[in-house]
């Protein structure tokens, strides 16, 4: 590897590393902005969403131009190949947090559902910590506590099914929670979306430090189905 390679290199896995750090703090915000009912945060969280998706662009020009001026050899361009994956999954995580803050602001104008608000924090903070653990494994370059994450994959979907039953419930019960409701569905898909993409990044982070892809289907449960929201919206 040329010294000029190595350094871009280096470069581009810290800009991923730096997208990591600020797309966990979009994710813990967010959540926040649910819990608190913090209609600042959620307006402030919206607008840094922005940051992201320029880092993201910026590593993917980065990267494909490493790949055309120095024709890496195949560990340099499994390497380069995942800093694009990587920075996709975490624009895709921040547009996905970005959509919950946008939830928040309608959810801050209606009752609170407190019992319900203190499961979505739990999932919340599960979700939070899948991507710390998955990006300090990045940043680290230790493969174990990424394959650890994709292990445990579905303890975030037995978190989504427990709490999609326990919304519905509360619906049926109560006629006047179903807005609030309807709109707490669609922050508990997105922070399962979120635990995806934690898992994607394991995954990239396993294929990049091994060469070797996880095979097999990821240890998952059967989950309740909700029409999917755009993160583009």
């Amino acid at each position: 590897m040329t010294g000029a390679l190595a350094a871009q290199l280096r470069q581009l896995t810290a800009e991923v590393i730096r997208m990591g750090g600020l797309a966990e703090a979009q994710v813990v915000d967010a959540v926040d902005a649910v819990v608190r009912r913090d209609v600042p945060l959620a307006q402030a969280l919206i607008i840094r969403d922005l940051r992201l998706d320029s880092l993201q662009s910026e590593v993917e020009r980065r990267a494909l131009a490493l790949i055309g001026k120095y024709h890496p050899d195949e560990g340099e361009l499994r390497r380069a190949i995942s800093t694009l994956k990587l920075a996709m999954n975490l624009e895709r995580c921040g547009d996905l947090a970005r959509n919950i803050a946008k939830r928040s602001l309608v959810l801050s104008a209606g009752e609170p559902l407190l019992p319900v608000t203190g499961a979505i924090e739990r999932m919340g903070r599960l979700v939070a910590g899948r991507l710390r653990e998955v990006l300090d494994a990045y940043a680290g370059g230790d493969v174990e506590p990424a394959l650890d994450v994709w292990r445990r994959d579905g303890e975030v979907d037995e978190h989504y099914e427990s709490l999609f039953h326990e919304l519905l419930n509360m619906m049926a019960a109560h006629p006047g929670s179903v807005a609030s409701g309807a709109h707490l569905l669609f922050v508990a898909k997105n922070l399962e979306r979120i635990g995806d993409h934690a898992t994607n990044i394991a995954e990239i982070v396993h294929f990049q430090m091994t060469g070797v892809e996880l095979v097999g289907e990821r240890p998952k449960i059967s989950l309740p189905t909700l029409e999917a929201e755009t993160t583009r919206s």
